[in-house]
């Protein structure tokens, strides 16, 4: 995998074309219970991993995390090119904060 684009279009070729016995494929029979159960996990353990002084332990756990979450989006049919679109939407967003209502406490 080179990046996000390219993990996002695998998982999107197994769930099209599944091989039998692979975890992606197991996912997907299990379905969205199973799915977001794991996207929790794997949240949790990046902000453990985050607290550990293992940098190599944040590294493997957030891969995981985008692997969940692309699977995740696959499974609830939303492109890569739509969240694509949303990030360059808040460009330049980001850094104002005065137009922003949830930050509350600047």
């Amino acid at each position: 995998m080179q990046d996000l684009e390219g993990l996002y279009k695998l998982v999107l070729e197994r769930k099209n074309n599944p091989k039998k016995g692979s975890y992606t494929d197991y996912l997907f029979t299990k379905g969205l219970d199973k799915i977001l159960k794991k996207v929790g996990e794997e949240s949790t353990e990046v902000v453990v991993a985050s607290k550990n002084p293992d940098r190599n332990e944040l590294i493997y756990e957030t891969a995981d995390l985008l692997y969940h979450l692309m699977v995740l989006l696959v499974e609830q049919g939303v492109s890569y090119d739509e969240i694509k679109k949303e990030l360059a939407e808040r460009e330049g967003l980001m850094s104002k904060t005065k137009d922003r209502p949830e930050i509350k406490d600047l």
